[in-house]
């Protein structure tokens, strides 16, 4: 296909989303207001059902009229779906189709390969809970909260499920790496910000969290040391 070819595709895909846009209707002006907002409510419902992630507010405002309040059209969905398995609820700065809880054995009995941490083991779940308390933390502030080294290879898959990014770099010496969490794990814990993590002291008081080791292991770090995690 020749420049253009391709100039004249491009322009004929751009003309066709303009006509889209035009003739989508979001206002449904023409239909009484118990309709409408039934209207509303479908569309709000089958754009988050047909997403894999989280829809933000802003996505949902492009399909409905300017003056719905999406809010009250997802507790109405939700009112909707009390006796059903699955609700609508907020995570990671949207709204997303989730089983509800009170099911998760029969999932977990079905042997559906649905949980978050499908692959990992108890090790690298607390390294991605301790990710998630003290980001932006280096592998070895890491390794002193568990009191045993946490290995390259448990953040590099970490990293490749998109759940753990890399941060900025840390002023303790060398600069190395650290590590904080991302969208993927908000949305695969069923959180809407880092506040709604677990209080952190029960972690704490069961031993599988040491903030103090933490602590003195900055005070007793070699200014030598040069650990740098990029590669991971």
């Amino acid at each position: 296909m020749s420049g253009a070819d391709v100039a004249k595709a491009g322009g004929r895909k751009k003309r066709a989303a303009g006509q889209d846009e035009v003739l989508f209707d979001r206002e449904l002006g023409s239909l009484p207001p118990g309709l409408r907002w039934r209207e509303w409510m479908n569309r709000i419902e089958a754009v988050i059902f047909a997403s894999a992630t989280p829809v933000d507010r802003a996505t949902l405002a492009r399909v409905v009229g300017q003056d719905c309040n999406i809010e009250l059209i997802i507790d109405d969905i939700r009112e909707e779906l009390r006796g059903r398995p699955f609700d609508l609820v907020a995570v990671a700065g949207g709204w997303h189709h989730r089983t509800k809880s009170v099911y998760a054995s029969a999932i977990r009995a079905s042997g559906s390969a649905t949980q978050p941490m499908a692959g990992f083991n108890q090790q690298d779940a607390m390294v991605l809970i301790a990710i998630g308390y003290y980001q932006p933390v280096t592998r070895s502030e890491l390794s002193a909260m568990f009191s045993k080294e946490v290995s390259r290879d448990t953040i590099a898959g970490l990293r490749q499920a998109k759940l753990i990014a890399s941060g900025p770099r840390s002023p303790t010496p060398g600069a190395p790496y650290t590590y904080v969490t991302t969208p993927e794990f908000l949305s695969a814990f069923g959180f809407d910000t880092l506040r709604d993590l677990p209080d952190i002291e029960m972690l704490e008081d069961s031993g599988l969290l040491n903030r103090k080791s933490v602590a003195d292991h900055d005070d007793t770090m070699d200014p030598r040391s040069t650990e740098d995690d990029e590669g991971d």
